[in-house]
């Protein structure tokens, strides 16, 4: 039968102990209440005892909030062994479970405390009795248990044996083994793992990661292969150092890759991490798994052209299952099949050649490293479809645009109009301008004529767009009597100012030929 793992996230304890962050009571309480009540963890760690009055303040809110939904069990406040204070501390913000932090190596016990393992065994026992006196359940880390169990394994042993008993009148309900320093490797948590599970088959073992050595997520499932029943996460992955094991791939990969089961409701996840992100400040990463703003995006054309044919490019992370969609890029690599997905998802129907034009328009963007979303899509469409190059009778073969310090900007162009070539240049105030007049020496010289004059000129990013990989150029010609409007699209202002100039000549060459 598949095993069900609980889940512990300590984002708002061990979380929060990430380089610069620090929560607010109040985002504490939206965090846990999104935690229990939308995520359906099975519990949380909230914060450590005696901290600071806002730390009091947050876990009074949240023990409160727990009771009013018969929670409370699942809220849990790290505490230490010092003479009953985290106790009282937790008691007072009416909290029922201590997370009881002991030390689980020889080390740490004879340096940092100075004490025999006799001494700290005997404080370790006192402070369970008055917790259990007090009405709290009670939980023990061993801290350090890692390298406890590399160096000294016969003090983890001594303590265990101490605490775990068979008729002990001690009550301890889970025993958390950390790598606190995120020195394990996966075959070191199975080996570790099966032993404490070999000795104590009866004790429930909780697995508690650090990704210092990018293995936190496999050393969880290494634990829970071994004998863990239970598993402490954090969002994103935030916690000291390289952080913690994250939450959603931790999920996914005991539902997809070991079939356990959990009560976390993947569906939410997302949100979650967008509420963390917000918070703490710390932005996920573009191609965190499950969570990044990426991986659920395919670059390449031959992916899109294999997920319409039969979902070739797919696995079990199916982005609905996070609360989320497939997208496709669209840039350099994007090709005709991605483009054909992002225009059925706007319901844009275009011929094949038509395709062709919007692809290479999109593919001339990548190549000047801009990324164009589906926001901007609509408007390459439009502008690729209005400018029908293939009919044009005034065509653009070249041009050099410069500006130096101290010197007007200059202009040498080339340009193509009813089939001969002409070649001119001049200097202007700008490039655009020292451009257009390079044109209008060349209709003033070679064909003896004028074209409109510039009335107003707008740039803009495209309505709608999300990013600035698009400048829309509007600008407006005295024309006869009236007003001729033309637009140019590009990633470049003054592109997108010759292009707009240039369906100008087209409209006002093919009103001549009429």
């Amino acid at each position: 039968m598949a095993p069900f793992v609980e889940i512990m996230d300590s984002t708002l304890r061990d979380g929060e102990q990430t380089n610069g962050v620090s929560f607010l009571p109040h985002e504490k309480l939206v965090m846990a209440r999104k935690l229990l009540h939308d995520l359906n963890v099975d519990r949380i760690e909230v914060a450590s005892a005696r901290v600071s009055e806002g730390e009091k303040e947050a876990v009074s809110m949240i023990c409160r909030y727990a009771a009013s939904i018969n929670r409370l069990d699942r809220v849990e406040v790290l505490g230490f062994v010092d003479g009953g204070k985290s106790v009282d501390w937790i008691s007072e913000c009416g909290g029922q479970v201590i997370n009881l932090l002991c030390k689980g190596s020889l080390k740490h016990c004879t340096h940092q405390l100075h004490k025999t393992p006799e001494e700290h065994i005997a404080d370790i026992q006192q402070e369970i009795v008055y917790a259990t006196s007090k009405g709290l359940s009670v939980n023990v880390y061993l801290e350090d248990w890692s390298n406890g169990m590399k160096d000294s394994p016969d003090y983890v042993y001594q303590v265990m044996d101490a605490l775990h008993t068979p008729h002990s009148t001690l009550h301890i309900s889970r025993f958390m083994l950390p790598d606190t320093l995120g020195v394990m490797n996966p075959l070191q948590v199975i080996e570790y793992f099966r032993k404490m599970v070999k000795r104590y088959p009866d004790a429930h073992f909780d697995f508690h990661a650090h990704n210092d050595y990018d293995l936190a997520v496999s050393n969880s499932l290494a634990a829970v292969l071994s004998g863990a029943r239970g598993l402490h996460v954090t969002v994103n992955g935030l916690g000291e150092r390289c952080g913690n094991a994250p939450l959603a791939s931790v999920q996914a990969i005991l539902k997809d890759q070991f079939h356990a089961k959990t009560n976390i409701v993947e569906s939410q996840l997302n949100d979650l991490s967008r509420m963390v992100e917000s918070f703490s400040g710390i932005s996920v990463a573009p191609n965190q798994p499950i969570v990044g703003e990426n991986v659920f995006t395919q670059v390449a054309g031959v992916h899109a052209d294999g997920d319409s044919k039969d979902k070739l490019y797919y696995n079990e992370l199916m982005p609905e299952r996070f609360g989320r969609k497939r997208e496709y890029a669209l840039g350099k690599n994007s090709g005709r099949a991605n483009i054909a997905k992002n225009l059925e998802e706007l319901g844009l129907e275009l011929t094949p050649e038509q395709t062709r034009r919007v692809t290479q328009r999109i593919t001339e963007l990548g190549d000047k490293k801009e990324i164009v979303t589906q926001d901007d899509l609509p408007y390459i469409v439009a502008d690729v479809l209005k400018h029908d190059t293939d009919g044009e009778k005034v065509k653009l073969i070249s041009y050099v645009v410069s500006t130096a310090y101290g010197l007007k900007p200059g202009a040498n162009i080339k340009v193509e109009i009813n089939g001969q070539q002409y070649e001119g240049s001049a200097v202007g105030d700008g490039q655009y301008d020292a451009f257009v007049k390079a044109l209008r020496h060349i209709y003033k010289k070679y064909l003896d004529r004028t074209f409109p004059i510039l009335a107003n000129y707008q740039v803009s990013i495209p309505p709608g767009g999300r990013t600035d990989a698009l400048v829309q150029t509007v600008i407006s010609w005295h024309h006869h009597d009236g007003i001729l409007r033309t637009r140019g699209l590009d990633a470049d202002q003054t592109e997108a100012a010759i292009k707009a100039t240039f369906k100008m000549l087209n409209i006002v060459e093919n009103e001549l030929t009429k």
